[in-house]
């Protein structure tokens, strides 16, 4: 059975890499006593594999592993089991059976809602609502993309398929994934270089509140976003 679980990460152990999720998991599942799937060979490890990865430092709502197990369980004892061996900071939330032929988590993920706020006194300027508003209304907003061995200019905007300004937090949707990668952090850099304007460390309290994939609607073959945990069911 392919399972995906869904799960939050929050207060301290939003400081944690991604490879020491990795690592609590494979712990957790065995303290759970979850029967979970191993590869064959000399070095046999638990079959699982983790959507798009989540900065250090930032907390979400929204994460999604895949986990392969020999003996059926139901989504609520699963739940109930792994929580009654986690730590305060990683919690899961949901668990669905995926379809035998379903992809993974990570080839799956194609965009991610954020929530960003500013730390008290980091915000650019006193009316940063307006600001925003106008930054947005650009019809390109060109950054360097740096990697290893070259630079590239991107458009942002190709990149975020969705934004809204609350009172104090901007709410966006970005694109993830292998295709176009918009980091939350990226976005606000561009934000304070159109004010002519660094950035400063700790600035942004970032939350991913859901990772996404998309279907393609059998009648009006439309590409649609929906959560990853949609494309599996609960199990009772």
């Amino acid at each position: 059975m392919k399972l995906r679980v869904k799960f939050r990460k929050y207060g301290v152990l939003k400081f944690i890499s991604h490879l020491d999720v990795m690592r609590f998991f494979q712990k957790a599942l065995r303290r759970a006593d979850i029967d979970v799937a191993y590869t064959t060979g000399f070095s046999p490890h638990q079959i699982m594999s983790f959507a798009a990865p989540l900065g250090v430092g930032l907390e979400s709502n929204g994460e999604y592993v895949d986990i392969e197990v020999n003996t059926p369980i139901s989504s609520q004892d699963f739940i109930d089991r792994f929580n009654a061996h986690s730590a305060e900071g990683i919690e899961v939330t949901d668990v669905r059976l995926l379809p035998e032929k379903a992809a993974g988590a990570m080839a799956s993920v194609t965009a991610a809602e954020y929530r960003i706020r500013f730390r008290e006194g980091r915000s650019p300027i006193g009316d940063w609502q307006s600001a925003f508003a106008c930054f947005m209304a650009q019809d390109e907003i060109i950054v360097e993309k740096k990697t290893k061995k070259s630079t590239s200019s991107i458009n942002l905007k190709d990149g975020i398929l969705n934004w809204r300004l609350e009172e104090d937090c901007v709410w966006c949707i970005l694109s993830t994934g292998s295709v176009l990668n918009i980091r939350p952090d990226a976005y606000m850099e561009a934000f304070f270089a159109y004010l002519q304007q660094d950035m400063a460390q700790n600035a942004l309290f970032i939350t991913r509140e859901e990772t996404f994939g998309e279907v393609t609607d059998p009648d009006t073959q439309e590409k649609k976003r929906i959560p990853l945990s949609d494309f599996g069911s609960w199990m009772d």
